[in-house]
């Protein structure tokens, strides 16, 4: 098993998409990349931690690749707005790709360059491609929110 984490705005949806994906054994919300030990949602939620909501997917790489989760992640959040998803901005709202080694860093860096390159975004990618942190779980009503809730998602 390998594992791959992105920041794509409000986790609920981005988990959600990444969940049903084929080769992804697991899947789990959480805070990453701030300065606040164990943080909760409501600290996360002033912009004030440094953390960015994110998914932290466990995946097969014999059934699906890290570039075809970097496929998918570019293709459910709009990788060209700062701070900002949707409806929700602030920092915790990030672009990110947090990565686990130097082969995820240089194939999310590529791909992020071949993006930007082919014009595929009208403006730039403001992705932040940066290593990967501490995880912190968030609080379990945040789980397979979707799923359990039914209903859309903030902005997918």
């Amino acid at each position: 098993m390998a594992t791959a984490t992105f920041g794509a705005g409000c986790f609920w949806g981005v988990e959600e998409a990444f969940r049903k994906t084929p080769g992804v054994v697991e899947t789990a919300v959480g805070y990453m990349g701030g300065a606040v030990e164990h943080p909760t949602y409501k600290q996360v939620c002033t912009d004030q931690t440094g953390h960015a909501e994110v998914v932290q997917v466990q995946f097969d790489p014999a059934q699906v690749s890290f570039p075809q989760l970097l496929e998918l992640f570019w293709k459910i959040h709009n990788p060209m707005t700062l701070n900002r998803q949707g409806p929700d901005f602030g920092s915790q709202y990030r672009s990110a790709v947090f990565y686990h080694d130097d082969a995820q860093r240089d194939e999310a860096s590529a791909l992020k360059r071949r993006l930007d390159e082919s014009g595929a975004f009208p403006r730039p990618i403001v992705t932040e491609i940066t290593p990967a942190a501490t995880f912190w779980r968030a609080e379990e009503y945040h789980q397979q929110y979707v799923q359990k809730n039914g209903g859309g998602s903030c902005h997918i």
